[in-house]
């Protein structure tokens, strides 16, 4: 290799290559992938292309050229834990690929991958192998035509070209879909990198795992459709997807030994040095923390900027474990100061020419790291020392028992992640079923256990094979149900199938619960957090005025792409399939749902004008009763922003605005300033929602939903709350329309009510509040004070049971007191009176044993601990408690055990003086 390589020029080369050969370059999907509920995170570069395998959508080209973000954090793509031990594992990484949708196939793949491989990068022929299908569990028979266009169409060594199975060979969606067979390309790194050399049993070789020969590139045919059970039917057309590490590819384009020695990660670890100010030697020496540092930076970098933020389920969590991770090994190497949001910048730095999304984001990106870091910071200490005591318990033991590990989570904020990895610096594992197991019960408790799948894939297979069926029968078009919620809310149309369990029938009877399927609906689905319609199904045969059955749709699903379903139940008569129907939307709800959709993006324009550009809208419900808006923001609203945001928005209302909207292409769209959404996945035309002059909109943005014609019709727009919901997120629930006015009445009959009992007018009721709060927080003053002075004349008649310890003083004693800020000064009285001496009161409050311990310095220094004392005491009582050795307290669930616990001082303190 002649020429030396960047990063960013062989991703650009990549592109040029296949662009030269006719491929459209297509931008990088989210990694979020909102329109899969059976992914937590794209993981491979075909997810954006998923439905053109499926036969459910295509494109405007067949063929297509990307760099995918990707992220795999757990399973069988990637284990956490060997992240930065070893050379090639990552949580974040780019996947180049280039695609053929029915166009070319094996002869080009083929061919093109190893021009570029060898022709333009350079890389030594001799040292590439190529591997082909080779059926070992069933009778597809060997991929002779994809070996003979390697010995056609590259000067590969034809002893070069190897046989695999279907393990190795065979690529499949999943259990059902397209699938087909592969060929890699696999690059040999030399015998010194075999990690099994001395071991007299291992072959070194292809695919033998030892590390020697690294696959480069998956080459993917895809051919069949998997039917289930082992069917393997041919497809009508056959496809290309390939598949190669950007990492991989970069490190041995570059020479290194390591993906780490690239150029991707080399600025971030050496942005990390300079903060440490460690010597190349220290580096080294803590060469897994630097790695683990650099790789987890890019993932929370990449996560933030495609809009997940840090919270504890599902892709949120594993973004907080991930940051919390690079955290925790961060303190190992010294820092004491959050530092992530520093090394986060070095990854804008250098990726955001690739992925534009992260300058325009650069300044949410960073200050929600370093919020949720500071978050972290301040328990992490905490977390730590709970451990230690933990692992210093479990000493002799092979496991931490799994409630123990939730209850550091749950308390402390610690993963189950960095639990491990401490666990396993001291030779003990976790019990991470045990663990599972604890938290699912509190999620129980909670009702807030969530699912990435509201369909299972059995089911999901019925309706993709219904679909399928009826668009052979002609019952459906090319793409499907023919969907357009927009241009009316009632339509004539067909029932083409009818649904009750999962089970096809011909016809409906009166009280059935159905899903009901049309040729074409004006249904809205649920989209884009606005909620589906409902209304009525209905026939009228030869224009009878009563209908003769009616089915009454209270939800609309997409089950897959191209398939909508109307849920309800038959109110009367028999629907079957093959009636003619009229499909009614509830008008009076689609209107509310309306008015409150482009309210939203009033909204929206609104806060980005009174707090800035940077805020980005990350989330939204839109019901017919009220509107939530989340946005990126780093502080609560003060009163006289939100009366700025209202007055706006209704004033964009009174100036009657006109609504439109239009398709065009997407990048169109963005080049003309249109705001798209963190994390939404758009198609190649996109839909572009105006409000405003033509010539001036106030808003654009690329929205599915339904609005009104002019923002007029929305009537008036109230923000009922304003409040955070997470790091850097704020949340906005708000009324228009008739909801607004019943808001109103419902606040003014409550200001009347209040004036009333006030006996004031009501322009009089804040002030006279304000004066009977002067006067209750005069009487609560007043009543502590008098709580402290009977607290401190029955702690006088305390120091009659003064006990000596050796020659030490101890009271231990259970006491009276409101608040734990009482007990700790009830120490203060004591050491007053009483020094050297040690004291241990407990009290009940709140219904909860509460523990203090207190030490003068001077037994401090002959081994005394208030810390090891109070939760010594606190066990007994089943809490805990932490401190400094002169002052410390504790918490406990049990009262009842409050008298025992306190008993076991005399004993805990003559072993600290060991007496």
């Amino acid at each position: 290799m002649s020429k030396e390589w960047t990063s960013a020029e062989i991703r650009q080369s990549f592109l040029d290559f296949f662009a030269a050969r006719g491929h459209t370059i297509v931008p990088s999907a989210s990694l979020v992938p909102l329109d899969d509920p059976t992914l937590l995170f794209t993981n491979a570069g075909m997810n954006q292309f998923k439905d053109v395998f499926l036969g459910l959508g295509d494109r405007p080209y067949t063929r297509a050229v990307d760099t995918q973000k990707c992220m795999r954090v757990s399973g069988k793509h990637n284990d956490l834990d060997d992240v930065g031990r070893d050379d090639y594992h990552h949580t974040f990484f780019e996947m180049l690929g280039n695609w053929s949708f029915g166009d070319y196939y094996k002869k080009e793949a083929i061919g093109w991958a190893w021009e570029l491989l060898t022709g333009v990068w350079g890389l030594p022929p001799e040292r590439l192998w190529a591997t082909c299908f080779e059926d070992d569990a069933g009778d597809l028979g060997r991929d002779e035509e994809a070996a003979s266009y390697w010995r056609s169409e590259t000067t590969i060594d034809p002893a070069r070209i190897l046989f695999f199975g279907r393990k190795d060979n065979f690529w499949e969606m999943g259990d059902t879909g397209p699938c087909g067979p592969c060929s890699e390309i696999h690059y040999d790194r030399g015998p010194q990198f075999c990690r099994l050399q001395n071991d007299p049993a291992h072959v070194c070789g292809v695919n033998a795992d030892c590390g020697r020969f690294l696959e480069l590139w998956n080459l993917v045919f895809i051919q069949y459709h998997n039917k289930g059970e082992g069917r393997l039917d041919p497809l009508p057309q056959c496809h290309i997807d390939t598949g190669a590490g950007f990492e991989r590819l970069v490190a041995i384009l570059q020479g290194g030994d390591s993906n780490y020695e690239s150029d991707l990660f080399t600025p971030l670890m050496g942005r990390v040095q300079e903060l440490l100010g460690h010597s190349d030697a220290q580096r080294e020496e803590n060469h897994v923390s630097y790695r683990v540092v650099a790789d987890h930076a890019r993932a929370v970098t990449f996560l933030v900027g495609d809009g997940v933020l840090p919270g504890s389920d599902g892709r949120n969590y594993v973004l907080r474990m991930i940051l919390r991770r690079a955290v925790r090994f961060g303190r190992k190497i010294g820092f004491t100061a959050p530092f992530l949001d520093q090394v986060a910048s070095v990854v804008i730095e250098m990726m955001h020419p690739a992925f534009p999304e992260l300058a325009t984001r650069r300044e949410f990106i960073l200050s929600t790291i370093r919020q949720e870091e500071r978050r972290f910071s301040r328990t992490l200490d905490l977390g730590l020392e709970r451990l230690e005591e933990v692992l210093d318990d479990a000493q002799g033991q092979e496991i931490i028992p799994g409630e123990q590990a939730f209850r550091l989570y749950d308390t402390f904020g610690l993963p189950l992640e960095i639990t491990r990895d401490v666990a396993r610096e001291k030779g003990i594992a976790v019990d991470e079923a045990g663990y599972l197991a604890a938290l699912e019960a509190q999620r129980a408790r909670a009702r807030a256990v969530e699912a990435f799948e509201e369909i299972d894939e059995e089911s999901r297979r019925v309706y993709r094979d219904l679909l399928e069926d009826l668009q052979a029968q002609g019952a459906l078009a090319p793409c499907g149900v023919q969907y357009d919620p927009y241009s009316a809310t009632e339509l004539q149309t067909a029932v083409v199938a009818i649904l009750r369990d999962g089970e096809l029938l011909p016809a409906a009877q009166a009280g059935d619960e159905v899903e009901v399927v049309l040729a074409a609906t004006c249904f809205y689905v649920e989209s884009g957090g606005q909620v589906s319609d409902v209304g009525t199904i209905a026939s009228h045969p030869g224009g009878a005025e009563e209908p003769v059955w009616e089915v009454a749709v209270a939800e609309m699903r997409q089950p897959v792409a191209g398939l909508l379903v109307h849920k309800g139940t038959v109110q009367f008569g028999e629907p079957q399939v093959g009636d003619s129907a009229w499909a009614l939307v509830d008008y009076e709800r689609r209107m509310d749902v309306a008015r409150n959709h482009t309210a939203t993006h009033l909204l929206h324009n609104e806060l980005r004008f009174v707090l800035g550009e940077q805020v980005q809208q990350a989330g939204s419900l839109v019901t017919p009763d009220r509107l939530r808006f989340d946005f990126t923001h780093t502080g609560a609203l003060t009163g006289e922003q939100l009366e700025r945001v209202v007055w706006l928005v209704n004033e964009g209302i009174l100036l009657n605005y006109p609504v439109t909207w239009e398709r065009k292409p997407y990048r169109e769209a963005l080049d003309e300033g249109v705001i798209a959404l963190f994390g939404e996945k758009y198609g190649d035309v996109v839909r572009v929602l105006r409000v405003g002059w033509p010539n001036k909109p106030m808003s654009q943005e690329l929205c599915g939903g339904t609005h009104v014609n002019e923002t007029g019709e929305i009537g008036f727009f109230a923000i009922t709350s304003e409040q955070g919901i997470g790091a850097g997120v704020r949340r906005i629930e708000a009324v228009t329309g008739r909801g607004a006015v019943r808001w109103v009445q419902r606040r003014m009959r409550t200001l009347e009510s209040a004036a009333a009992q006030l006996v004031c007018s009501p322009e009089e009721v804040e002030q006279k509040v304000a004066a009977h709060l002067e006067e209750v927080q005069l009487l609560r003053k007043q009543i502590a004070h008098l709580q402290r002075q009977a607290a401190h004349s029955r702690f006088e008649g305390l120091l009659e049971k003064v006990q000596s310890v050796g020659d030490v003083p101890l009271l231990a004693a259970r006491v009276e007191a409101p608040d734990m800020e009482t007990l700790r000064e009830m120490t203060d009285w004591f050491r007053d009176r009483v020094r050297p001496g040690v004291i241990v009161l407990g009290a009940v409050i709140g219904e909860r044993p509460a523990l203090v311990a207190a030490a003068s310095d001077d037994l401090v220094e002959r081994g005394v601990d208030a810390v090891r004392l109070v939760r010594g005491v606190a066990r007994a009582v089943g809490g805990g408690g932490g401190g400094r050795p002169t002052l410390a307290q504790a918490g406990g669930k049990d009262p009842a055990r409050l008298d025992q616990a306190l008993g076991q001082a005399p004993a805990l303190l003559e072993e600290m003086l060991a007496l």
